[in-house]
């Protein structure tokens, strides 16, 4: 009953859950419990909605590498977003130097910031998200997804593309990536311009994602956050893609 109700109906809260089938809170947890185990739900982080995961046998199930990253990473992005107070933002390699986001601790009244961005793809040019990707490809030496990106130009990437070569090499000189100044991305719903570092995730020898953190532009500098937090991103990071690559 519980996985017809999230397959018919998409991403569920656990009172929903509890609407559609008549059964207890508590008996719900233990039965998503299992179904996590299995891979065939994944809880989101940002608002602990119930979604299919790649174990459920269904091409609407999230892909094998989203899948296995939001579980080595659910409890990792939730300690970050507490320690630091800002917004957490998971994103999962999709190929050709793209990333889609699979996990986000926004919670608007918290962070100031747009809360649903899990499913959006980041600008691979503009993006904090996006750069720091792309300079995870540079450090694997996986310049073929750098090159399948600039022949399947969009004209955003082809406006970008002249200067992507110096964003890359700033980013690399400086440990992180930020967004490219007046970039709104889907920010402009609730008209406040955020600000964001990232970092590449890289498990053995190959980027499988990015992650950042993301406030509101007008609370803090994005050098105040990086002196303050970069450490605490980059260990992050780090321990996703080992985890990432220990996951059986």
């Amino acid at each position: 009953m519980v996985l017809e109700v999230v397959h018919r109906s998409g991403a569920s809260s656990l009172a929903f859950l509890a609407e559609q089938t008549d059964l207890p809170k508590p008996t719900l947890l233990r039965i998503c419990a299992t179904l996590e185990k299995r891979r065939w739900l994944i809880r989101r982080s940002s608002d602990g909605f119930y979604q299919l995961g790649s174990g459920f046998p269904h091409s609407g199930g999230m892909p094998e590498l989203a899948d296995r990253l939001v579980a080595v990473a659910k409890e990792e992005i939730v300690r970050l977003s507490a320690e630091t107070g800002l917004g957490v933002d998971l994103a999962a390699a999709i190929g050709e130097g793209r990333i889609e986001i699979v996990d986000t601790t926004r919670v608007f009244k918290k962070h100031g910031v747009y809360p649903d961005t899990v499913g959006f793809r980041p600008s691979p040019t503009v993006s904090a998200l996006g750069v720091a990707f792309l300079l995870g490809l540079v450090e694997t030496g996986n310049f073929e997804a750098l090159q399948r990106m600039e022949k399947n130009q969009t004209r955003e990437i082809t406006s970008a593309l002249p200067k992507l070569s110096k964003t890359l090499t700033e980013g690399a000189k400086r440990g992180y990536a930020i967004r490219a100044h007046g970039h709104w991305g889907r920010a402009v719903d609730y008209g406040e311009l955020p600000s964001a570092i990232a970092v590449p995730v890289i498990s053995g020898t190959e980027a499988i994602g990015a992650l950042n953190l993301v406030w509101n532009a007008s609370d803090q500098s994005v050098e105040a956050v990086a002196k303050m937090h970069l450490t605490r991103l980059q260990s992050t990071a780090k321990r996703i893609g080992q985890s990432y690559d220990a996951f059986s």
